[in-house]
């Protein structure tokens, strides 16, 4: 059973072979030192850091990174090391934060080396620090323990060190953190694969599930959007029903229950034991990174989910109560109209004044109820928001300014957002699983869309395109350098503004394609790719194919279609659209649904399998948990912005490093 450690508390070791697993949400330096029994550190020799990574016993990451894994064998400890302390440090002069209070709370465990926890401490508390002792792990006799530490250091690294005894402890941080800014070196690996789990949007035909992998017992997230544009009214009934009228209007029943069924908490959400406490009368403060999860970016994830989900419950109770109110006001008012006694004189005024009060009363009782959950979860939007990894991330937000090319692929990747009319400003980002297990329609159509119908059809196919192109670019900027590849077919050559992005920064894997010749050497190379892999997978023989096949993920970006294709072409792109995703082919594109009305039902399927987004914000969106018409934002670049360059030009020098 995991030990959930409190600052100063221990818990008795039962191996000596152990990793540490260390959850930040931004990039921190990690490091270890040995100390005696005094817990002084003899010299340089006695401590693990990016610069100089391994030691008898110890390993430690090789630069900054959000997650951490270090190695520790204690049997294998150098002769006097009595305790090892886990340090952890924000990195200087790379425009990221200086003080761990601006930042989640890093969360640490110390685990076996099949992964099974054994203690877990999250260090809550920090404000103008920038190093920190998180834990330690001291001999006590003859057996070894762990200690929750989280003592932190203003003065950085140095002021840590000194405090250990390290002599020229100023010119030791300087060197760590010189070397964590030149990049040594890759960060060790990380944690094990998560359980597989679905896309967060998965836009079925069906009640699909959509259950992100949690370690048990997390909560199950909400069943996934339902574009109507493609699979018709949503007809799922919530699994749970919302909190119903008579529980809404009744004096009696007490307040609201807006506890959603699939959050360990309600809303407004509880913290966990770890936030700081609220003050008597007061609501409880978020904290970024309150869910469950093997990491921090699987803990955002789950977080946001969850916030969707108490968005979700807290209106859907509010328009019960209302349509309850209206309800009943109306009945009374047909009771009191039905005698004729009351159609004479005041009586009649009176009953509808008295019917209409009782309404506005209820009316306001569910207002009031929900104003205060919305700032609750707006107060939880503020603090997650800053926290969020950039695959995560708006592209307002800092984070993409000083992102660099990961070393293994986030859990997910931000398309858009979604809010309700309840509160337009309150925005929960839209995640869609990594790798992509459903193709992207961005929709260039007019009639589909209420906000797209006064737009200039020219101007809303360039936004069209211009929104795919940054979706592009946020994939390539979440792989690893030379995983991702980028296919491009625009027959006509209209999209080579908002291509020239890509094309400028030279990370498409050829030039666009353009003209039947084109679109069919693009699709035959795909489908080549798929037929090869799927063979070589019911073969069990990966080794067998051929050495000049990408076995990275493939994009195809489509522009304009079914412009330049056909009836062969359009075949192939259902057959990418349908088995594509399995085995690492993914589809975009950029298409009106009514230009291709001349194939008649036969792409029906085609757009039945993908995931309809907008350029303009539009409420096409519609959950099946509570039947919500949830309005879409693409997520889009700032005006005058240059982070686009920026990531895409960051992505070309990321490939030239790695010789792609």
């Amino acid at each position: 059973m995991t030990a959930e450690l409190v600052r100063g508390q221990n818990h008795t070791l039962p191996q000596t072979r152990l990793e540490i697993r260390v959850s930040a949400g931004t990039p921190v330096v990690a490091g270890a030192t040995l100390g005696d029994e005094r817990g002084t550190v003899r010299g340089v020799e006695w401590i693990a850091h990016p610069g100089s990574p391994q030691l008898s016993g110890v390993e430690v990451s090789r630069q900054a990174a959000a997650d951490h894994r270090l190695a520790v064998d204690l049997e294998a400890l150098p002769d006097g090391v009595h305790r090892v302390t886990v340090l952890l440090a924000l990195p200087v002069g790379v425009g990221g934060p200086t003080r761990f209070g601006a930042v989640p709370a890093p969360f640490v465990a110390v685990t076996g080396l099949d992964g099974a926890e054994i203690a877990t401490f999250t260090l809550t508390g920090l404000d103008a620090e920038s190093a920190v002792s998180a834990l330690e792990l001291y001999r006590r006799q003859d057996a070894w323990k762990v200690r929750a530490v989280g003592q932190g250091y203003a003065g950085g690294l140095a002021e840590m060190l000194a405090d250990q005894g390290v002599a020229e402890a100023a010119g030791l941080a300087g060197s760590i953190q010189e070397a964590v800014t030149r990049s040594l070196a890759r960060s060790v690996a990380p944690p094990p694969p998560r359980t597989p789990g679905g896309d967060c949007v998965r836009h079925t035909t069906g009640a699909a599930d959509h259950r992100p992998p949690t370690p048990p017992p997390a909560p199950e997230p909400p069943e996934p959007l339902t574009d109507p544009a493609t699979t018709g009214p949503a007809q799922t009934a919530p699994p749970h029903p919302a909190p119903g009228p008579a529980a809404a209007g009744s004096a009696g029943a007490g307040p609201i229950n807006y506890a959603h069924p699939r959050r360990q908490h309600a809303a407004p959400p509880t913290p966990p034991p770890t936030a700081p406490p609220a003050q008597p009368g007061q609501p409880a403060q978020p904290v970024a990174g309150d869910a469950t999860g093997w990491s921090m970016d699987e803990r955002l994830y789950n977080q946001i989910w969850g916030m969707f989900e108490d968005l979700a419950r807290a209106v859907a109770a509010y328009r019960s109560a209302v349509d309850f109110a209206e309800s009943r006001m109306d009945q009374e008012l047909d009771r009191a109209l039905s005698d004729p006694r009351n159609r004479i004189g005041g009586a009649g005024d009176r009953a509808r004044e008295t019917a209409r009060a009782k309404r506005d009363e209820l009316t306001s009782r569910a207002r009031e109820a929900l104003d205060r959950d919305l700032a609750q979860l707006a107060a939880e939007s503020a603090v997650v928001e800053p926290a969020l990894p950039a695959a995560y991330a708006g592209w307002g937000n800092p984070v993409w300014h000083a992102h660099r090319i990961p070393m293994e692929i986030p859990m997910a990747l931000r398309i858009g957002d979604l809010h309700l009319p309840e509160r337009t400003d309150l925005r929960i980002p839209l995640l869609v699983r990594l790798p992509l297990e459903r193709g992207i329609w961005v929709d260039s159509g007019r009639a589909a869309s209420e906000a797209a119908a006064p737009i200039d059809t020219d101007r809303l196919r360039r936004l069209a395109m211009e929104t795919a192109v940054a979706h592009v670019a946020r994939l390539l900027a979440v792989y690893p350098p030379g995983e991702f590849a980028v296919h491009v077919i625009d027959p006509a050559g209209s999209a080579a503004g908002p291509l020239a992005p890509l094309v400028d920064a030279g990370v498409l894997a050829g030039p666009p394609a353009a003209g039947p010749g084109g679109v069919a050497s693009v699709l035959a190379h795909l489908t080549r790719r798929v037929d090869l892999v799927q063979m070589a997978v019911r073969a069990g023989a990966a080794d067998s194919l051929p050495p000049d096949l990408d076995t990275g993920e493939q994009l195809l970006v489509v522009n304009d279609f079914p412009h330049g294709f056909d009836d062969r072409a359009v075949t192939q792109l259902r057959y990418l659209a349908d088995e594509g995703p399995s085995v690492g082919v993914h589809l975009l594109m950029v298409a009106d649904r009514e230009e291709a009305s001349a194939y008649g039902p036969v792409l029906d399927p085609l757009w039945r399998s993908l995931l309809r987004i907008t350029p303009v914000a539009d409420s096409h969106l519609a959950d099946p948990w509570v039947g919500h018409a949830w309005t879409y934002e693409p997520s889009a670049i700032p005006s005058g912005s240059r982070v686009l360059e920026q990531v895409l030009a960051a992505v070309a020098a990321a490939r030239r490093a790695a010789g792609r």
